[in-house]
């Protein structure tokens, strides 16, 4: 076993990734105040060619150096849009008729492992700030709230980790592989 070089892995150009077909998930930041978590959402976006991340509020946009140190260039090839309130973006993306979930621990949210995306649907996936989670108003506007079932003693993953968990989780799903 040896590890695969780059020219083994054989990975787009920026240029061909800006052309092929996108995953149809849309990431939502409500409000991220990590640039890290910003970075790393921009490297997860790249790796499942995510269509679109949308930056909200008070979260940082790119050119940056944090965000650039997480997501290795990835913010020259996922597409992505600021807009001053979540609520906005909610908007652009009810009218194009994605549905909304959010990952946030709310009475009635469904386990991840138990919802089940359909092939012809597109979704957006939304994360909340760090320390307050997705805004109430945002989680109002949803379709679905989802949650990642925890065994340990703390309440919450971080937003890069619930990111990946969640982007991958629907991936498989919908055998984008």
């Amino acid at each position: 076993m040896k590890k695969l070089s780059m020219e083994e892995l054989d990975r787009l150009s920026i240029e061909e990734f800006k052309l092929t077909e996108k995953s149809p998930i849309v990431l939502v930041l409500d409000n991220v105040r990590s640039l890290n978590n910003v970075g790393s959402a921009f490297r997860t976006a790249d790796a499942f060619r995510i269509e679109k991340i949308f930056l909200c509020g008070i979260t940082g946009t790119p050119p940056h150096r944090d965000i650039q140190k997480t997501a290795l260039g990835a913010t020259e090839s996922v597409e992505w849009e600021y807009c001053p309130n979540t609520l906005q973006a909610i908007e652009k993306l009810k009218a194009s008729d994605y549905l909304l979930c959010a990952l946030e621990q709310v009475e009635n949210s469904v386990k991840l492992n138990d919802f089940s995306p359909e092939k012809e649907i597109k979704y957006a996936l939304i994360f909340g700030n760090e320390v307050f989670g997705v805004e109430e108003e945002v989680l109002k506007s949803c379709d679905q709230v989802l949650e990642i079932p925890q065994l340990g003693t703390k309440h919450s993953l971080n937003i890069s980790v619930t990111l990946g968990i969640a982007v991958w989780d629907l991936m498989v799903k919908l055998e984008r592989f």
